[in-house]
């Protein structure tokens, strides 16, 4: 059964709408500034959890000794 052209134009508006509307949320989406904004906040959320931050300090104090016993040579 052939389709009208009123619902082939009713669809086409539909999608042209649908696309419109992705690309907007895209174009929000990979704004640099908010690319930076939400990998800056997932690190610091990161960093702030207890097996990372305990981890990053151990290390940092296992190279500070390195670095003194090395120095103390």
């Amino acid at each position: 059964m052939p389709r009208d052209t009123e619902s082939i134009e009713r669809e086409i508006e539909n999608a042209r709408n649908q696309l419109a509307s992705t690309l907007d949320e895209l174009t929000v989406r990979t704004n640099p500034k908010r690319l930076v904004e939400n990998t800056k906040r997932t690190m610091i959320a990161k960093l702030n959890e207890p097996a990372v931050k305990y981890g990053l300090i151990a290390v940092g104090a296992v190279a500070g000794l390195l670095v003194l016993r090395k120095a103390l040579r």
